[in-house]
């Protein structure tokens, strides 16, 4: 089934960059951030996704400050970061600048101490007990009752209230398949009468997609964890991004190497890809798709950030080798979004099996040659259908190239290339 809602244009191929507040400035605040944002846009960043901005419940509690993810409301800031006019402040100067301005949203469960607690118990979920729980064993969290019709509106009502007093431009579903795809049905028409927003969900579930205009890539990272491992074939994988690209005509899948889970919980993407981080970073931008950035990769951060404490970055006190790294990667991923589409895409299968990825963008005008090698050992690859009559360039050492109709490249352990005509 196609997309029931069209997707905005700017979100097709965008980089969105993974925004924790919390962590980001010694400040915390939203006023702090905003000095960011025109080195962000310079980067490459076409959408900023803010974690939760709502306060935190402080009944059950974990940490000092606790989780973004326990919300005491829906419609209130959470004064850590600020106030109401500090967050309109900011979205307004994003927009100044280019940048689009989407917020997280957990519309499965709240904080303990929920505003609703009180006022419309009977929003919730009752236990054989009669009491409020979750159902996922986060006990920090209870969930809220889909089949309350009067809930259903109520959250709608408070996802409408932040277009209306901040316009914002979108929304990252927390957990989207725990909630009913009925209801974000819903959610996304009666909000489209007042601004066409961007709508990305946590979920691998594709048929989510007839809501969302893009989708986690859960599957391709822990996919892509345990190809450096040893423990996942390229021919495996290449089976996946088949799958996700004949998704193409319904949406966008999202792919990174780390997010505020993976970083606080699972590791950095040092930790989890060790030599190979930078060429799966490669991988995630430059493969058909949205590309996510979490604050602070390029500094780069390698450290786990806390969850449910301070626990801030350290950032540089000039631009880093990363950042100038990211913003030839990103704005690259931007030049071929406008000279190719996804049909353009080429996985050449001779080198799966010695743990080579090599893909290709190609049209009657243009090449891009994009190599990755995820083996232990070099490997010399060989690119048919090149165009001699093109000069090429390395996109990281910015080089030129002349190539034949067929060129040979090697590739140490780790290494990656990406050559292109543009």
């Amino acid at each position: 089934m196609a997309q029931l809602f069209p997707s905005v244009a700017w979100s097709r191929q965008a980089n969105i960059y993974e925004v924790n507040i919390r962590q980001y400035t010694k400040e915390g605040t939203f006023e702090a951030f905003a000095k960011h944002l025109p080195r962000l846009k310079a980067m490459g960043i076409d959408v900023l996704w803010f974690m939760p901005i709502t306060p935190i419940s402080k009944k059950i509690r974990q940490g000092t400050l606790g989780s973004y993810y326990a919300c005491s409301s829906y419609t209130k800031i959470n004064e850590e970061f600020g106030t109401l006019e500090s967050f309109q402040q900011l979205v307004k100067q994003a927009h100044d600048v280019g940048l689009r301005v989407i917020i997280d949203w957990v519309a499965n469960h709240t904080g303990w101490d929920h505003e609703w607690t009180v006022t419309n118990p009977e929003y919730y979920k009752r236990n054989a007990e009669g009491e409020f729980f979750d159902a996922n064993g986060w006990h920090d969290v209870i969930d809220v009752d889909y089949d309350n019709p009067a809930l259903q509106q109520a959250m709608v009502q408070a996802m409408q209230y932040w277009i209306t007093q901040c316009d914002v431009d979108g929304f990252r579903c927390d957990m989207a398949h725990l909630v009913p795809l009925e209801f974000w049905k819903k959610a996304r028409t009666a909000l489209q009468a007042t601004k066409h927003c961007y709508w990305l969900a946590e979920t691998d579930v594709h048929s989510y997609f007839d809501v969302f205009d893009t989708l986690y890539g859960w599957e391709w990272m822990h996919a892509s964890e345990k190809i450096v491992k040893g423990e996942f074939s390229l021919q495996q994988y290449n089976s996946l991004l088949h799958y996700y690209r004949t998704q193409g005509s319904k949406g966008a899948k999202l792919l990174f190497t780390t997010n505020h889970d993976e970083n606080s919980w699972n590791g950095t993407e040092f930790e989890k890809y060790g030599t190979y981080a930078q060429a799966m970073a490669v991988f995630s931008v430059l493969f058909p798709g949205n590309a996510l950035v979490y604050s602070g990769q390029e500094i780069p951060n390698k450290k786990r950030l806390a969850f449910f404490d301070k626990d801030e970055l350290n950032w540089p006190d000039s631009t880093s080798k990363m950042q100038d790294w990211y913003t030839r990667v990103l704005h690259f991923k931007h030049l071929l979004a406008q000279h190719f589409t996804t049909d353009d895409v080429t996985i050449l299968d001779d080198y799966l099996s010695k743990n080579v990825l090599v893909f290709t963008y190609t049209s009657a005008q243009n090449h891009v040659c994009v190599l990755l090698n995820f083996g232990a050992s070099a490997v010399t690859v060989t690119v048919p259908n090149c165009k001699p009559n093109l000069p090429y360039k390395n996109l990281l050492s910015g080089l030129a190239y002349s190539f034949q109709s067929t060129e040979s490249f090697t590739l140490a352990a780790a290494e990656y290339a990406v050559y292109h005509s543009l």
